[in-house]
């Protein structure tokens, strides 16, 4: 029973934070000037990549006989808040949208190494996780990449 109850907390959070991670993206596109169509495709498709994690995370969940979270983690809303705070003092320019992207990229890195410390998720949800982290890191590190060549 506990080891069902964690699993199922960790799962969602982690669907939380994909939610997050749809959100944020959908931001950044929207504050990209029209030029920028290399990365509204791009964050558009880190937003596929994230309502993908967390259809596989939900099935997850499903199959535990759980409830899945359908809101965003209370972090998130702050990041988001930040966000709509600093794009006010400094434009909408690519650098910022994608030092903005790389903030919650970390977070969502954070976010999966916590899971994967929890001591008592079955082998199969550790290595669903474990998956997802690593294609994330990719992620992370492509938004890195664009970023650190803007400077």
């Amino acid at each position: 029973m506990k080891t069902t109850t964690v699993t199922t907390e960790v799962l969602n959070d982690l669907v939380q934070i994909n939610n997050d991670r749809i959100e944020g993206y959908e931001k950044a596109r929207k504050e990209l000037k029209d030029g920028d169509e290399d990365l509204k495709s791009l964050f558009l498709n880190m937003i596929e990549e994230s309502q993908k994690y967390k259809l596989a995370l939900a099935t997850e969940i499903s199959a535990l006989g759980e409830d899945i979270e359908t809101g965003t983690t209370t972090s998130g809303k702050i990041y988001r808040g930040w966000m709509d705070v600093k794009a006010l003092f400094t434009g909408h320019d690519r650098q910022t949208v994608l030092n903005n992207c790389e903030f919650g990229e970390d977070a969502a890195q954070n976010a999966y190494k916590l899971a994967l410390e929890e001591e008592d998720l079955p082998s199969n949800i550790r290595s669903l996780i474990s998956d997802q982290k690593a294609s994330l890191r990719q992620s992370h590190d492509e938004i890195k990449r664009l970023r650190d060549a803007q400077a």
